[in-house]
């Protein structure tokens, strides 16, 4: 069922927890088994501090397979030993992108940076490290084109080492700020004690002239004399018969090396090579025949990190079982097992393949890039075309609908950025590709709404070139498009291209379509989220009718109907049927779809809502605890919708009269918060304002307002100044200072803030109507009653318009007005017209609502005063 934002305080976000120094970004790569400490480790050693002064930046620069990844690691591992580093990151710079996005998520570490635009956290990073005075050493390991540092370039900071790993000799990485140091091969005496000393650590020893032999056939490369050394050991050959294989199949492979290839062509066939018989063998160990078709899937994935149940799901197990040897056993038919892909794992893991590692509770699969590389160039088109499919179908298999932890949504996020990266058209064959959408939304859910929007934006010129504007996928991709233009807090906009969509599916698809219900069910929504409710409430009560004609009443995209048309009747003022239409409604998902059943869970989360909102806010608390309750049980602690109905939790202890309590349960929250999803997040923003609210309510005004200056601060960076929730926490904080004693504060701060609603959201919008009640609010504390009534009879006015009579707005209006009225000197008339108020009330709300408590004691308060005149 479709999820509507329900009206809540307006949120914000608290800095970040402090990071431990030293701290450490990015994996180093372990320590090769038998590490040869070589020429190279000690030129770099006397780069540094050559001429005895220090050398701000070295470049390891050699063809690939030379070990600079693993010399850069040995000496990043001596800086952290040695305690000589405050800040160590390890960043892969193969691309561009791939540095921007690590400095990016240094920057998230280091300075708070927003990563939701990445250019604009390297360039917070790079300035942090250019005046900071902690100790920092940056590894760019595997710089592909010097051209991607271009302005990105570490900055010459005393406290500061950057050492580049490279297969570039360019002029551009030497000069005066920095030494290139070229790594060449292992010598010949290197090679030979490597390879003894790997065969010696499994029980083998072997002639040395066949050694040295071998070693010369791999032309002393590191990585190929690993590989041929873990070959050797697992398939019990000799040197010489290693060789021999090698000699008769490395021509072959070589005729299958791309021109354009960056390695040296002396090398590059006895490395191709090698790693063609690595996969064999790897191929045949037990499970025999899986490693290949599991390398085939791994090539199109993310190096850094490929979850393993990525790989063990049911598109993977078909995959692997379709390209399995046939006959015996291993037949086609037999199912797949995931104990059997993750053995084929272990196998590549043993020709050092793929690194199979775990990372806390969960495991992940790391291959090598250039792995990566040559294995997807010997494919053929057809085969990649294919592979893609499988790999997108297997990460929607994995990919929860709704939001799940953060770290395992990153990582599969990255998993599919860099399979649609490798794709090219193969998602697009039989119209958008479920994992197209699920990138994109995935980047919302994790507050990432500006890369949502530009994500969209892309795609769907992507789904235009391949399918045309008029495909119901491309319409499809508009409607996640304008939603999160909307998050944005372009509500306008997005309200008239919701229109024009809705238009364009009423003509391409027809009224009946789902999707066309789905849209104007949407567009309905926003209408009320851009200041028009009651025109929501009649929108969606007709999206009801048609849903019911066509769809029928169990149908899902009904109830989702239904929970609008009643989430618009409390909106507009009528939270008692809001009541009564979700206990209604809650009795049918629980029939219809079951009592644990996501949607289910919504019904109960508005039923809460509006049943506090009707004046019960004990029963809401009881609600939300049940939901809570229930909700640990199914998601567990760290899912966002357990932590959302922890803060309505909260939210609502405090309306039922326990301000501390809910100040203690949002600072609990809090922290989770900032755990799981980060403090950027929309979530973590709101957790803030709520606290901050509470603590005003508790009596601790200084301490929302300091609270709220630094949430401003925040949205300002991340939202700008035109978004709804900035102009909210603008709202909150004139409040909280009028109410810590600054009332003429207060005047000032929201006739700017009207100005501005007035400018972005017009003058009918709620929030705009709001603002002018606070204003004349403010005006009667600053001593200016008369200017009060006025102000609050022209709101009053235009509530009645808007709202109707009998909206909650409504009726505060004229009780603000009334006291007022009071304290402007005519007592008589205050209580008249709070006596009327008081009828009205017990007719609209009835006679429990908390208000008419507050109107009664104000009623009782103006009839003695005015017997006293």
């Amino acid at each position: 069922m479709a999820a509507h934002s329900i009206n809540r305080f307006d949120y914000y976000a608290a800095p970040r927890a402090p990071i431990t120094w030293p701290h450490a970004v990015g994996v180093i790569p372990r320590q090769a088994d038998c590490f040869q400490h070589r020429e190279a480790v000690e030129a770099l050693q006397r780069a540094v501090f050559g001429g005895g002064a220090a050398v701000l930046c070295q470049v390891l620069s050699g063809t690939g397979g030379v070990g600079k990844t693993q010399l850069a690691a040995h000496y990043a591992r001596g800086c952290r030993r040695d305690g000589a580093v405050d800040l160590l990151a390890w960043v892969t710079a193969s691309s561009r992108e791939s540095i921007v996005s690590s400095y990016s998520r240094i920057a998230s570490d280091v300075v708070a940076a927003d990563s939701s635009d990445p250019e604009q956290a390297a360039c917070r990073f790079l300035a942090w490290a250019e005046t900071t005075e902690r100790r920092w050493l940056l590894v760019l390991d595997d710089l592909a084109d010097p051209a991607d540092l271009r302005g990105l370039w570490p900055p010459a900071n005393p406290r500061g080492r950057t050492l580049v790993t490279t297969r570039r000799r360019d002029a551009a990485l030497g000069g005066r700020s920095r030494i290139r140091i070229d790594v060449g091969l292992f010598t010949p005496a290197e090679a030979e004690s490597y390879l003894a000393a790997q065969l010696a650590a499994f029980g083998r020893q072997d002639d040395r002239a066949q050694i040295a032999g071998l070693a010369a056939d791999l032309g002393h490369l590191p990585l190929a004399l690993a590989q041929a050394a873990a070959y050797v050991v697992d398939l019990g050959l000799n040197c010489a018969e290693y060789r021999a294989r090698l000699a008769d199949r490395s021509r072959t492979l070589s005729e299958l090396v791309p021109d354009d290839s960056g390695l040296p062509d002396d090398h590059r066939a006895a490395l191709q090579a090698t790693w063609s018989l690595s996969v064999e063998h790897a191929n045949r160990l037990r499970p025999a025949g899986l490693a290949r078709p599991m390398l085939h899937l791994a090539a199109l994935l993310d190096a850094n990190g490929i979850p393993v149940d990525l790989l063990t799901s049911a598109p993977a197990l078909r995959h692997m079982a379709d390209h399995r040897p046939a006959g015996g056993a291993h037949s086609q038919l037999v199912p797949l097992s995931v104990d059997e892909a993750v053995g084929a794992l272990r196998c590549l893991d043993r020709l050092s393949l793929a690194d199979h590692l775990s990372v806390g509770s969960r495991q992940r699969v790391r291959i090598h890039g250039l792995v990566q590389r040559t294995t997807r160039e010997s494919l053929s088109t057809s085969e990649r075309d294919t592979l893609a499919v499988t790999c997108a179908e297997a990460l929607i298999a994995v990919w929860p609908t709704f939001a799940c932890e953060s770290s395992l949504e990153q990582a599969l996020r990255a998993n599919a950025e860099a399979l649609i990266s490798h794709a090219g058209s193969a998602l697009w064959q039989s119209g958008c590709h479920p994992v197209l959408l699920r990138t994109g939304e995935s980047l919302g859910a994790t507050g990432l709404v500006a890369a949502a929007l530009s994500y969209f934006q892309a795609l769907h010129a992507e789904a235009c070139r391949n399918l045309g504007s008029d495909h119901a996928d491309a319409l499809t991709i508009r409607h996640y498009l304008v939603t999160w233009q909307a998050e944005m807090g372009d509500l306008g906009n997005a309200l008239t291209e919701f229109a024009v969509l809705v238009e364009d599916r009423l003509r391409v698809l027809g009224p009946d379509h789902p999707d066309t219900l789905a849209a104007r069910g949407d567009m309905a929504a926003m209408q009320g989220r851009a200041g028009d409710p009651a025109g929501a409430g009649v929108s969606s009560a007709e999206v009801l009718h048609d849903s019911l004609r066509v769809l029928g009443p169990d149908h899902p995209q009904t109830l989702t109907a239904r929970l609008n048309v009643a989430h618009w009747a409390g909106a507009t003022g009528n939270p008692i049927a809001a009541v009564k239409d979700c206990e209604a409604l809650f009795a049918d998902t629980a029939r219809l779809l079951g009592p644990e059943d996501r949607r289910t869970r919504a019904v109960r989360l508005h039923l809460a809502l509006w049943r506090g909102e009707a004046g019960d806010p004990a029963g809401a608390v009881l609600d939300f605890e049940q939901l809570l309750t229930d909700q640990l049980r199914v998601l567990g602690p760290d899912h966002p919708q357990t932590l959302n109905t922890r803060h309505d939790l909260a939210r609502w202890r405090g309306k039922a009269g326990n301000p501390e309590a809910a100040v203690a349960a949002f600072e609990h929250l809090l922290i989770d918060q900032l755990r799981v999803l980060g403090a950027d997040h929309p979530d973590t923003l709101t957790t803030r304002h709520d606290l901050a609210s509470w603590r005003g309510e508790g009596g601790d005004t200084r301490s929302a307002v300091s609270a709220l200056e630094d949430l401003l601060v925040d949205r300002l960076h991340l939202l700008g100044p035109d978004h709804p929730d900035t102009l909210t926490t603008r709202a909150n904080l004139a409040y909280w200072r009028g109410k810590d004693g600054d009332p003429a504060g207060a005047v000032i701060a929201t006739s700017e803030l009207l100005a501005d609603r007035l400018r972005v959201l017009g003058p009918d919008h709620l929030d705009t109507l709001t603002t002018r009640h606070n204003l004349a609010q403010w005006r009667a504390e600053a001593g200016d009653p008369a200017g009060a009534v006025v102000a609050e009879a022209e709101v009053l006015a235009d509530r009645m318009r808007v709202l109707g009579p009998d909206h909650p707005h409504t009726l505060s209006a004229r009780h603000h007005l009334a006291q007022w009225i009071g304290k402007a000197g005519d007592p008589q008339d205050a209580a008249v017209a709070l006596g009327r108020l008081l009828v009205d009330q017990l007719r609209v709300l009835g006679p429990a609502h908390p208000a008419i408590l507050a109107t009664e004691a104000s009623h009782a308060f103006w009839s003695e005063a005015a017997q006293h005149e």
